[in-house]
């Protein structure tokens, strides 16, 4: 699932209207309603604060409006782009400061949605995905095997600990994480071993 991990917030000028578009993520309708009432509160002196937000895995909850635009020429295309885009638990706030040239249907359609698309891009996005998160414990003769195996593997030491034993925490897809457990065995000759093992779910930035 794609996620929106740093908001952003992009400017847009179409016949002099300015649009303002600024995305963020959000977990529910109250935490997307505090939103848009917060850019609405800072964008007071604009002509119109058109919204539109997706919640849950398969946009279960979705809802959008013009704020004065005529019917369906900014919210939902706005909603569009976003479940066009497959970005979740996400909402975005298009200001718009008109500029007294009317652009007519197409051209708010076409205004609104690149406005939503450019605020996007100007977000840090990632992806959801679940994992284990592994800690692993050997002696220090292993240490550089085991280091040397996460490090194959492509995966990045998050926590480590050095008292009398070596504990290394890594987090591995699950889809993976056997075949590390196996690799970690082999390298070690069975000395390496797994002190935690808990299925977690976590976001990654999409390379």
């Amino acid at each position: 699932m794609k996620v929106v991990l740093e908001g952003g917030s992009a400017e847009y000028i179409e016949k002099k209207s300015r649009f303002i578009a600024t995305v963020r993520a959000v977990n529910s309708v109250e935490e997307a309603a505090a939103f848009i009432a917060e850019m609405k509160k800072q964008y007071w002196d604009a002509r119109h604060n058109c919204s539109a937000f997706t919640i849950g895995e398969n946009n279960e909850i979705t809802r959008c409006t013009d704020d004065g635009e005529p019917q369906g020429t900014a919210g939902r295309p706005m909603l569009a782009v976003l479940t066009g885009t497959d970005v979740h638990n996400v909402c975005v706030v298009v200001t718009r400061y008109f500029g007294g040239v009317l652009l007519g249907t197409g051209g708010l359609v076409r205004a609104y949605s690149k406005s939503v698309q450019d605020g996007l891009d100007a977000c840090l996005l990632g992806e959801v995905i679940e994992g284990v998160r592994l800690r692993i414990g050997c002696d220090y003769g292993d240490g550089t095997r085991v280091q040397r195996c996460l490090q194959s593997a492509g995966l990045k030491i998050t926590d480590s600990s050095y008292t009398d034993k070596m504990e290394l925490e890594t987090f591995v897809r699950s889809e993976f994480s056997e075949k590390l457990k196996k690799d970690l065995t082999d390298q070690t000759a069975g000395r390496a071993r797994f002190l935690i093992e808990e299925k977690v779910t976590t976001a990654v930035p999409i390379a």
